[in-house]
């Protein structure tokens, strides 16, 4: 008798799937967005904090690809720093969240009453919208990027929570988990050797979604004046002082929103791709 293994088979297939059409797109397009910002001090020579004497709202040129702002400084080399930070928050925050809220959905689920806590508190999270939620803990805790990335944390908790937790209850009752508590395996044993491993799988499309979201709540707190704070340049502040010179320098305000555009879009695409290459293995 032959035995064949086809793990290694189904892996290939999923990763085929996955970096089939949409999924390539996004990761092409956040890979490329995440190297140019890596790469701002290459492809760019302007600090982006000098101020160019005689370069006050400049319109796009070899120079200056982007123009220049109204303080005088280069646009591109704002834009650029201004990814690294955007990414900075949204790797940060979300995988931070992504623990504590799975911890805790995990925690909760074998004990009913802390099961009820954990479930009202997260309901009272989920009532406020995210910008909400976002001026109220920035009150609390004063704008700047790790006022960023704490919103981010509380916004995610609830939402890896929920979904680790129905993952869980779901998993719990299917036969394999119950044939091994029958013949003797622990709580615990069984939590981490069955139940977790298949659990988690489903987390990999909410991180991409969440990235996406991350990078919109930092654009957003930052246009509003609670994020990350002038002259730290992020790209929801220079959306902000784009607004009112675009009639001397439109590109002021082009380059910032393509990033978040294209970062957002990449990380959606990402997002669906797993959900399909999951659905079809």
């Amino acid at each position: 008798m032959i035995i064949v293994d086809t793990e290694p088979v189904q892996r290939d297939s999923l990763w085929r799937t996955f970096l089939r059409g949409q999924g390539l797109l996004g990761v092409a397009l956040v890979v490329g967005i995440a190297a140019a910002g890596l790469l701002a001090g290459v492809l760019t020579k302007y600090d982006p904090l000098t101020q160019i004497a005689g370069a006050n709202l400049v319109g796009p040129s070899a120079d200056h690809w982007l123009g220049t702002d109204h303080l005088n400084r280069d646009v591109l080399s704002r834009v650029l720093h201004g990814i690294r930070i955007d990414l900075f928050v949204a790797f940060v925050g979300v995988p931070l969240g992504a623990l504590l809220g799975t911890a805790i959905g995990v925690l909760a689920v074998g004990h009913p009453a802390a099961d009820v806590v954990a479930q009202r508190v997260f309901d009272l999270i989920l009532a406020f919208p995210a910008l909400i939620l976002a001026i109220a803990l920035s009150a609390i805790t004063g704008p700047g990027a790790h006022a960023v990335i704490i919103v981010i944390i509380a916004a995610e908790v609830p939402v890896f929570g929920r979904q680790i937790r129905t993952a869980v209850l779901r998993v719990r009752e299917q036969s394999y988990v119950e044939a091994a508590t029958v013949i003797g395996a622990g709580p615990w044993w069984t939590l981490r050797k069955h139940v977790l491993p298949n659990a988690i799988e489903p987390l990999a499309v909410q991180l991409a979604l969440s990235m996406s979201l991350a990078v919109f709540l930092e654009g957003a707190m930052s246009f509003i004046g609670i994020g990350v704070r002038p002259p730290q340049p992020s790209l929801g502040s220079i959306i902000a002082e784009s607004i009112p010179n675009l009639d001397a320098n439109p590109a002021f305000a082009v380059g910032p929103l393509a990033v978040v555009a294209g970062l957002t879009l990449g990380f959606l695409l990402i997002a669906q791709a797993l959900g399909r290459a999951r659905r079809i293995s």
